[in-house]
C-alpha cells in the first residue's frame, strides 16, 4: 500500500519534471522572475489533488491530464508573487520573494504570465473538449474569487470586528477555491459526473479552509527555517486571521504586536495565545474542516486515490511547526 508521503514524493518529483520542462532554461528578466518561485521547488499540493481526483474517478487518466496539474501549480504560484507584494514579505520557500529579486512591476507581470500561461496548459490536457471549456471557466472563476479573497483579507487589516463568519468566507475564496478547483477540474476531465465533481469541489474547498486554517498557525509558531516565510507576518501586518479574532473575544489586544517583533516578543505572545486555550481552538476548527472534506468523498467508489485524497485533508493539518 502505497504511503501518503511516498505518493507526495513521486508526484512532486513529477511534477517538477515538468515544471523543469518549460520553465527551468527561460530567457529574459520576465520570464526568469515567472519561474523563480516554481524552481523553488514545494510540495505540488495542488498538482497532486489534480492527479489524485482524476485516478479516483477514472483510474489511469491523469497521465494525460499533467498539463492541466501544471495549470494549478501557475495559478499558485501567480497568487503568490502578487501576494507577497502586497504583504511586504521578503522570503518565500527559502528564497527571495520576486519583488525583491527584481523589482514590483517586474514581479506583476510575472505573475501575470503565470496566470496567462494556466489556462494555455488547460487546453494542453489530452481530454474531452467539453470538459476542458468546463474546467476552464472553473478556473477563470476560481481565479476571480482569489482576487476578491485577497482583497478582503487586505480590506480585514483596516478593522477590528471582523466575525468568524467573514474569515471563513475570506479564507474558502482566498485558499478553499484553488484546492476545490483542484480537485473538481482533475475529475472533470477525467469524466466525473455533475455530482462527482461537486463533491471533489466541495472536499477540496473544505481541505483548502483547514489549509488555511493551518497555515495561520504555522505562520505564528514554525520557525522561518521550517516554514520558509517571515514569522509571524500576520500578526504584524495586522491580518485577521482565526487566531486574531479569537484572541479579540478573548480580551487579547494584538495591536501593540504590529511592529517589528524579537523572538523573544513572539515566544511571550504565543504562550498568552495558549494560556488563553486559542491555539487549541484554532486547531480544532481546522480539525471540523478536514472531517467535513472527508465526508465529501463518500460518493465515490473505494480506491487507492480515494484513500490518499482522505489523508491529504488530514496532512493538511498535521503540517508541523
Amino acid at each position: 500500500m502505497t504511503t501518503l508521503e511516498d505518493y507526495l514524493e513521486k508526484n512532486a518529483d513529477r511534477i517538477d519534471k515538468v515544471i523543469n520542462r518549460y520553465f527551468g532554461d527561460v530567457h529574459g528578466d520576465l520570464f526568469r522572475a515567472s519561474a523563480h518561485l516554481l524552481l523553488a521547488g514545494g510540495k505540488r499540493l495542488r498538482p497532486v489533488v489534480v492527479i489524485l481526483a482524476a485516478d479516483a474517478v477514472r483510474k489511469g487518466s491523469s497521465d494525460d491530464l499533467i498539463p492541466a496539474a501544471l495549470a494549478l501549480e501557475l495559478t499558485h504560484n501567480f497568487t503568490l508573487i502578487h501576494d507577497d507584494i502586497m504583504d511586504g514579505d521578503v522570503t518565500r520557500r527559502g528564497v527571495p520573494t520576486v519583488h525583491t529579486v527584481w523589482d514590483e512591476p517586474t514581479a506583476i507581470l510575472a505573475g501575470d504570465v503565470l496566470y496567462a500561461k494556466a489556462f494555455e496548459f488547460i487546453c494542453l490536457s489530452e481530454a474531452d473538449n467539453l470538459a476542458k471549456v468546463h474546467a476552464t471557466k472553473m478556473l477563470a472563476r476560481t481565479c476571480a474569487e482569489i482576487c476578491e479573497g485577497q482583497s478582503m483579507d487586505m480590506a480585514f487589516e483596516k478593522r477590528d470586528d471582523v466575525s468568524e463568519m467573514e474569515y471563513l468566507e475570506m479564507v474558502s475564496k482566498k485558499t478553499g477555491v484553488l484546492y476545490g478547483a483542484s480537485a473538481a477540474i482533475g475529475g472533470m476531465l477525467a469524466g466525473a459526473t455533475p455530482v462527482q465533481a461537486d463533491a471533489l469541489y466541495q472536499f477540496g474547498v473544505n481541505s483548502g479552509i483547514a489549509f488555511q486554517i493551518q497555515d495561520d498557525l504555522i505562520d505564528l509558531l514554525a520557525s522561518t527555517e521550517k516554514s520558509g516565510k517571515d514569522r509571524a507576518s500576520d500578526i504584524r501586518e495586522g491580518k485577521q486571521t482565526l487566531i486574531a479574532i479569537l484572541a479579540r473575544e478573548k480580551g487579547i489586544d494584538l495591536a501593540p504586536y504590529r511592529r517589528s517583533l524579537s523572538a523573544e516578543e513572539i515566544d511571550g505572545l504565543i504562550a498568552r495565545l495558549q494560556g488563553a486555550g486559542i491555539i487549541d481552538t484554532v486547531r480544532e476548527k481546522a480539525v471540523e474542516r478536514a472531517t467535513i472534506a472527508k465526508e465529501a468523498l463518500s460518493i465515490l467508489p473505494d480506491s487507492e486515490e480515494k484513500r490518499l485524497l482522505g489523508e491529504i485533508a488530514d496532512y493538511f493539518i498535521a503540517r508541523g511547526y
